[in-house]
């Protein structure tokens, strides 16, 4: 088999590996279980905060490659973003997934306008919570920022390791680092 033929096989494995890596994460993740109650031994937290994200608490990647659709911003996150009370950023997320749950599974190959999802999702939270849209959009940015970081970053430290036990050469690491920052696999390019 010839050098081109080898790195080729390679780049594409190491791709299907991470997309199938991420594609199992967020099926796990996507799947909602009843919370139970705290018990004074739980690992709970005792301070009544949450983890409902933006896109649904799905907290894995949607097809378009954000976390629950929406960035999976955690509201706990934003609260303390915006300033306000995490139990009104949380009902005011539930009442905008709730408006915004498509009735159908959308036809293959169409895309949502995420970018006007985002600024419909600004627009109600400022209107819920009573602050400026331009803070919500500001405090929303940001949070996907940070998450976006840590995506890479987390990538990095594995596709690092790959290259160092000798499962991936530098070369398919960079591939696969590129594939994502383009949105070519994992959800990058956002």
């Amino acid at each position: 088999m010839s050098r081109t033929k080898k790195i080729t096989l390679g780049i594409s494995a190491a791709a299907l590996a991470v997309g199938a890596g991420l594609g199992v994460a967020g099926m796990a993740s996507a799947t909602t279980t009843p919370t139970p109650a705290p018990s004074a031994s739980s690992s709970a937290p005792t301070d009544g905060t949450t983890t409902t994200g933006i896109g649904g608490g799905r907290g894995g990647h949607s097809h378009g490659g954000e976390r629950g659709g929406l960035g999976g911003v955690e509201a706990s996150e934003l609260a303390t973003k915006l300033g306000v009370d995490e139990a009104k950023v949380t009902a005011a997320l539930k009442t905008f997934r709730e408006a915004h749950r498509p009735a159908a599974r959308p036809a293959e190959g169409t895309k949502q306008d995420r970018s006007a999802l985002k600024a419909e999702l600004a627009k109600s939270l400022a209107s819920s919570l009573g602050i400026d849209e331009a803070k919500v959009t500001a405090a929303l940015t940001e949070l996907r920022s940070t998450e976006q970081a840590d995506h890479a970053a987390a990538l990095k430290t594995k596709l690092d390791k790959a290259v160092s036990v000798g499962t991936l050469t530098q070369a398919e690491a960079d591939a696969v680092t590129k594939a994502v920052e383009k949105g070519v696999i994992g959800g990058g390019g956002r």
